[in-house]
């Protein structure tokens, strides 16, 4: 066994592995850029070595540095993590020259999954079920439009490299090829470095289910049951399960046996997926094979009870795999949440920024909690916005799915947008709660998902008020009458706050009383007794008690309320004319990224939505549109050039 490896990735992957290393004895040492200096995963680390500034190609994508820092450590060997270059073959191959063990699979294998193209010719020799479609070296747009034809709409445009839904592309018609193309090839080529793609049926209502193997150095090669990853958004996951709902004995064999034909016909070593698409009526086809650790493999070792990664290392020092590794059926039933920075609400925008409260659920031992950040770190634009991986554990689907809905109603995070709430109303959804799962759940529940959200209630206006009482007593010096009640002089010690959430607006009058407070809300008054300390606050009423968690973060009050969760705004009433003005015409940057390309012409009159650039941030593209009728008469960036958050993009008319 190795005494010491490099992680030669970030976040909570890193973390992981230094888990299980740390477990099994074996020293670790952290990579980091400029932007992660202070990162988790550098605090936890036996050793830190700096590889680069902040963007990924000047740090985590450099195979020289990484190299470097492994040999100067003096570790033995380098786990490549997933994202970055863990799928990268000619890392895979410099690691090995340096004489480093590559903790994952030969750099054959890895260069033979690496072209989707030339995996989908590999897979039809060794037998493996494919979708129809044009896998081809001919990257003319012409050709893949007349094939597309050929196909039949709906087809998939996909990046021939990489993966993560990026440079992939859904069209139903053949008069948005050529733009959906150009946009596919924009993206891969900015991700992968490498825009040819592959065009292929596109099958309706599929189910995407992928198989966990695991091979040695000595031939032995198992299947550890699959995973179903259908829920997703922009073709990326949102939510995973294992075992995939619904999966019949006969139907995971016959899936694992063409995973491991897959595995085979590239000599596969290590932990690796290959991952399928399944139409309703069962059938399954090949679509690719992701040659790392995935995302989701948490949910594997909650029903295996294994350490893929303690298995990881196990095999990259020689040892077999044991006859008995796969247990005889999967015990139970696990389910993985991704926790991102992102706006739902805004076409899942990435968002960057403090964490300025980052309270997981509490510790139980069904629940799993993969983090890359603590309170008070930071999300930055450069890498994927990530925050932690919530996984549970149940006897069967029903137990773990009440269990991953409460673990998400225990979640607290606050200082930047969050699809924690989102996650919550997805887990509640009828489909996701009768297992009636495919790639389009998010859009075919979208009315329940993004339904605009309704005013709050009366408790919860209520709460925000008491706890902003409360936070003014306390900031108050020591001594002073405004501490003890509010004094005033000749009036009664009332305090009126006037709260917004969304479109709606609430006064709310809070009165020192002799044994409490008095809060007057819409007309009414009630008696309020107060208690809690920190960030928890219990409400006594006559006839009740309201229990929450409110936290403060600027002028916001976000309440975690039993009946849901709120974020308020402290209007300054004096400003308020001010508060409710336009704030602008939308065209702004909303975080640092690059302009990847201009959709109209300057001078180009426009109606409103239309869409006039596309801006790469964290690893997607974005695309604004048009806030108004209007004219575009000028873009303020060339295609190429970086843009910074709040930048005005475009000078706009209306």
């Amino acid at each position: 066994m190795f005494d010491k490896i490099l992680i030669a990735n970030r976040g909570e992957i890193a973390c992981r592995i230094m888990a299980t290393a740390r477990r099994m004895g074996v020293a670790t040492v952290a990579v980091y850029s400029d932007a992660d200096a202070g990162a988790r995963h550098v605090r936890q680390a036996d050793e830190a070595r700096r590889i680069g500034p902040a963007p990924a190609r000047d740090s985590y994508l450099r195979a020289d540095a990484l190299v470097e820092a492994a040999l100067a450590s003096g570790a033995r060997a380098v786990h490549p993590g997933y994202g970055f270059l863990s799928e990268n073959a000619a890392f895979a191959e410099a690691c090995e020259r340096a004489g480093l063990v590559f903790i994952g699979p030969p750099a054959d294998a890895i260069r033979a999954m690496g072209s989707k193209s030339a995996a989908k010719a590999l897979m039809e020799q060794a037998g493996v079920p494919l979708t129809p479609g044009y896998h081809g070296s001919d990257q003319d747009p012409a050709l893949l439009a007349r094939e597309a034809a050929r196909i039949g709409y709906p087809v998939l445009i996909k990046a021939s490299a990489g993966g993560g839904g990026k440079g992939m592309r859904r069209v139903d018609r053949d008069e948005d090829f050529d733009a959906a193309l150009a946009a596919c090839k924009r993206e891969a080529a900015a991700a992968f470095g490498d825009d040819r793609m592959l065009v292929e049926r596109y099958v309706l209502r599929p189910r995407h289910i992928e198989i966990q193997v695991f091979g040695d150095r000595h031939g032995n090669m198992v299947h550890l049951f699959e995973r179903d990853c259908s829920v997703q958004r922009r073709h990326q996951k949102v939510l995973e399960e294992a075992p995939a709902p619904g999966m019949a004995a006969g139907r995971r064999e016959a899936m694992g046996r063409a995973a491991i034909d897959a595995a085979r016909a590239v000599g596969y070593v290590g932990a690796g997926t290959v991952e399928f698409i399944v139409d309703p009526d069962g059938g399954f086809y090949f679509m690719e094979m992701n040659t790392r650790l995935q995302v989701e493999h948490p949910v594997t070792e909650m029903i295996t009870g294994l350490d893929l990664v303690e298995w990881q290392l196990r095999v990259a020092s020689g040892e077999p795999l044991p006859q008995d590794l796969r247990p005889p059926a999967p015990s139970g039933h696990a389910l993985e949440a991704r926790l991102y920075a992102e706006d739902p609400g805004q076409g899942f925008l990435p968002a960057a920024g403090r964490l300025r409260y980052f309270v997981p659920p509490p510790a139980a031992p069904w629940l799993r909690l993969d983090a890359g950040v603590d309170q008070g770190d930071t999300i930055t634009p450069h890498y994927d916005p990530m925050i932690a991986k919530l996984v549970v554990h149940g006897a069967d689907r029903r137990e773990a799915l009440a269990r991953m809905r409460q673990a998400l109603s225990a979640c607290r995070i606050v200082g930047l947008p969050t699809n924690l709430a989102f996650l919550s109303r997805l887990v509640a959804t009828p489909s996701f709660d009768r297992a009636d799962l495919d790639t389009g759940l998010i859009e075919r529940e979208h009315d329940k998902l993004f339904a605009p959200d309704a005013a709050p209630p009366r408790e919860a206006w209520l709460l925000a008020a008491l706890a902003q009482m409360r936070h003014v007593a306390e900031a108050a010096p020591a001594g002073s009458p405004w501490h003890a009640d509010g004094w005033r002089l000749n009036a009664d010690a009332a305090t009126v706050f006037l709260f917004s959430c969304g479109d709606h607006r609430r006064e709310i009058s809070i009165t020192s009383a002799p044994a409490g407070m008095i809060a007057g809300l819409e007309g009414s008054t009630v008696a309020v007794g107060l208690r809690g300390e920190g960030s928890r606050l219990e409400a006594v009423l006559p006839d009740r008690t309201l229990r929450a968690d409110v936290y403060r973060d600027g002028a916001r009050r976000i309440v975690y309320g039993d009946g849901g969760t709120w974020t308020f705004t402290l209007v300054d009433p004096l400003l308020a004319w001010e508060q409710g003005q336009d704030a602008g015409t939308g065209l702004a940057a909303p975080m640092p990224g690059r302009m990847a390309a201009h959709l109209v012409a300057p001078g180009a009159r426009v109606a409103a939505g239309t869409p006039l650039l596309v801006l790469e941030a964290m690893k997607m593209e974005h695309t604004i549109g048009a806030p108004a009728d209007g004219r575009v008469k000028a873009f303020r960036f060339a295609v190429g050039d970086a843009v910074n958050d709040g930048d005005e993009l475009v000078d706009f008319e209306t």
